[in-house]
């Protein structure tokens, strides 16, 4: 039931005033009981269904994957912002499970896909001719403030702590690192894949519609 779904909107909508739109689009429960969904204006009481349906026409051309080997619990903030910047699809490798309370539901409208092994997620890479560009800080990397990121890629991230697997490195067309000024060694990839993707949106995309 979509009205029930708890998105912590910081604004929601109460029950539809007036005559009901006559368009499949629109929920009859959320009309009914009002949306308190975390989504755009544009798709206040529409279907789960018809959002990620209008999502599908306008998806980017970039994908992104992260290294789940120990449960990583960036994963979610990777996941939202991939629903943000509207990337085609997030990839998983290795573990299926994953905390999604960071992703703030936004699962439900952003495409998600598991593969088992980075073996498994290099095949398939390859198949779509899709370049993996691994983003690390890893010796060799190349600033990614110096470069364009590919239009079609996938963008690759390791885990909390180790960064990419050795396998994955391996696996990468192209290593990007981002620059750093303090003390840390490295930001998590949480913070590193809105970085990336806001660089591919700089690099490609044209403005968000009204």
């Amino acid at each position: 039931m979509i009205a029930a779904e708890d998105e912590s909107a910081e604004v929601g909508l109460g029950p539809w005033a007036g005559d009901r739109p006559d368009d499949p689009r629109y929920d009859p429960e959320l009309l009914a009981a009002g949306d308190r969904r975390n989504v755009v204006d544009r798709y206040r009481y529409w279907r789960r269904e018809a959002v990620v349906a209008d999502l599908d026409t306008r998806r980017h051309d970039f994908h992104v994957a992260i290294e789940n080997w120990q449960h990583d619990f960036n994963i979610g903030t990777v996941v939202r912002n991939a629903n943000a910047f509207l990337a085609a699809e997030v990839h998983i490798v290795g573990l299926r499970r994953w905390n999604r309370r960071g992703a703030m539901v936004t699962d439900r409208y952003q495409h998600v896909r598991h593969h088992p092994t980075i073996e498994e997620f290099v095949a398939w890479a390859a198949e779509a001719d899709l370049p993996v560009i691994g983003i690390d800080n890893l010796p060799g990397s190349r600033p990614m403030e110096t470069v364009t990121l590919p239009r079609r890629c996938v963008l690759l991230f390791g885990q909390e702590g180790p960064g990419l697997s050795e396998p994955a490195r391996v696996a990468c067309a192209e290593l990007f690192s981002i620059a750093q000024y303090g003390s840390t060694r490295s930001i998590n990839a949480g913070v590193a894949s809105g970085i990336a993707m806001h660089a591919w949106i700089r690099a490609h995309a044209g403005p968000p519609p009204g």
